[in-house]
């Protein structure tokens, strides 16, 4: 059975609407019909009071038994678009038999469980799930509807999603990780926006033949379908990837303990991508897919500029004063940092001094473009070329003018990143070559991954043994803690508009792996990436 989809033995709505169980005695027709009122009913106001919230529900419970979409939608406060997915539910989901059991009410919220069948071409299915609705008071008509949200209607649903039960798409696929282990949803329950992908991607390369299922269908043409049930087993294919159980697992266990995070573990010697974990109440894929400012771990394309373009060296002046004002915006370094006016760009780097490096990018021969091509050339970020397997996103460094040109340098501005990209920049730092990290081989569908020039040798050696400062003696020196081997690492924290506490951003190496980690509204560095990214070094390559 697909995922969402939990057995329960449940009642029809009727023996509750009719015999009085938690919904109590009411007359559906009167209500309805609108009858056994004499004149024009009040316009009310205010929030629905627990009889309002009961009759409510009971409306829409017993339209939607029916399949009379058309008059379920009329007790919502959004009929157009409740109209269509309940449409769908029963015509393209083909899901009959519906019968409703509402549990007690808490406030304005109902919650409920459904008990269905799923047929298509001669097999049926049983579909039982729970979901939940809230009943608010209509703007115009003073009456009490359901509050539209496609969830409604199933849990797993969001705007612009529908149901549809058909042959599959694309046979079913068994991933497999490098150490020849299935890697399955139920065990790594984040990956399962990936699987559906690779699925989508690679279903029919793989060898298997498709079998007959309900799934969500959402609205970008690039998502993977969802499914809930199967009806008709399909013979899954084999396909190969390049993740690591064992990092993996430590992946999903880190990004359990932050709410909003996304990490990314990488091969710097093959790029091959060990794990992608992502603990979001949205479902999105931000290891991959997010579009953020990176913070101060922009820092590492930052100090390999100056260093290519001979602004400075690990050891040269990098001065660390209280403000440094660039083009008439101030910027300042984070609260307590003491100044230092004899700094080296390793003391600015592990101490992530802004204004050492907002002061440093006036420096001839810097021009607007100089990060863009040091980010594009040596760390191939921001040309949209990378193929990594599934989609993503592979970093945005534009030219930048006025004030964006210091921010940029510092993370802020115009960069955006997410920790897929942040990985594969601790990679080349730290190698000197730039591999483009990618999931699948690239041999099963003949893509061409993309190419950078890489680092200068002597480039690498620095920012290496910068970060190795870092993790040992500067920001990142707490979440490194106790990890053995050579290690290193860069803390970051990105302001974002209308967010009262900054994302938390961590990169960092062990060995032969490197792991980016993001957290929304994390904090500094340290404080949320950064346990995260140590946890997934910890377990290893």
């Amino acid at each position: 059975m697909g995922k969402g989809v939990k057995v329960a033995a449940v009642g029809g709505v009727l023996a509750v609407l009719v015999g009085g169980a938690g919904y109590g005695a009411f007359n559906l027709v009167s209500a309805v019909n609108g009858s056994g009122s004499n004149g024009p009913e009040e316009v009310r106001t205010g929030p629905p009071d627990a009889d309002e919230v009961r009759e409510a529900a009971a409306r829409f419970f017993a339209a939607w038994e029916k399949g009379e979409a058309a008059t379920a939608a009329t007790y919502t406060n959004d009929a157009a678009a409740a109209e269509r997915l309940l449409t769908a539910y029963g015509a393209d989901a083909r899901i009959t038999g519906v019968r409703i059991t509402p549990g007690a009410a808490g406030g304005a919220s109902v919650p409920f469980t459904v008990r269905a069948t799923v047929s298509y071409q001669g097999k049926s299915e049983p579909l039982t799930y729970r979901s939940a609705l809230t009943v608010v008071r209509g703007i115009t008509t003073g009456r009490a509807l359901v509050d539209w949200k496609p969830s409604v209607v199933h849990p797993e649903l969001r705007d612009g999603d529908t149901l549809v039960t058909e042959e599959s798409a694309n046979p079913p696929i068994e991933a497999v990780g490098r150490d020849g282990g299935v890697l399955t949803e139920e065990e790594y329950p984040s990956l399962g926006p990936v699987l559906d992908t690779l699925r989508a991607k690679y279903g029919d390369r793989a060898g298997g033949t498709p079998g007959v299922e309900l799934v969500i269908r959402h609205t970008a043409p690039e998502a993977a379908d969802t499914p809930l049930l199967t009806l008709a087993e399909g013979e899954p294919g084999t396909l190969r990837t390049t993740l690591s159980a064992r990092v993996q697992a430590a992946a999903e266990r880190a990004v359990k303990r932050y709410a909003e995070s996304s990490v990314v573990a990488v091969k710097p010697s093959t790029g091959e991508v060990l794990a992608v974990a992502n603990n979001r109440s949205d479902g999105f894929n931000a290891a991959f897919q997010g579009q953020v400012a990176p913070g101060s771990t922009m820092k590492i394309v930052t100090a390999a500029m100056f260093i290519d373009n001979g602004v400075t060296s690990m050891d040269g002046p990098a001065p660390c004063p209280d403000t440094a004002t660039w083009q008439s915006q101030t910027f300042h370094n984070l609260p307590g940092m003491r100044p230092d006016e004899d700094a080296t760009l390793a003391s600015s780097f592990l101490r992530s001094c802004n204004t050492a490096f907002v002061k440093l990018v006036d420096e001839a021969p810097l021009t607007d473009a100089s990060l863009t091509a040091e980010a594009q050339e040596r760390f191939g970020l921001g040309r949209d070329d990378w193929k990594t397997g599934i989609a993503s996103f592979d970093g945005r460094v534009p030219a930048s003018g006025g004030p964006d040109r210091a921010a940029n340098a510092i993370g802020q501005g115009q960069v955006q990143m997410n920790p897929l990209n942040m990985a594969s920049v601790t990679a080349t730092a730290i190698t000197g070559t730039f591999r483009q990290p990618y999931l699948v081989s690239p041999d099963l569908d003949g893509r061409r991954l993309a190419t950078a020039e890489g680092l200068p040798a002597g480039t690498a050696a620095q920012l290496k043994q910068m970060m190795r400062l870092t993790a040992t003696r500067g920001t990142a020196q707490q979440a490194m803690a106790g990890l053995d081997g050579d290690i290193g690492a860069k803390t970051g924290s990105a302001e974002v508009d209308r967010q009262a506490t900054s994302n938390s951003w961590f990169t960092g190496f062990r060995d032969d792996l490197a792991a980016a980690a993001m957290t929304e509204e994390g904090g500094h560095g340290g404080d949320a990436a950064g346990p995260i990214v140590a946890d997934v070094l910890r377990a290893g390559g």
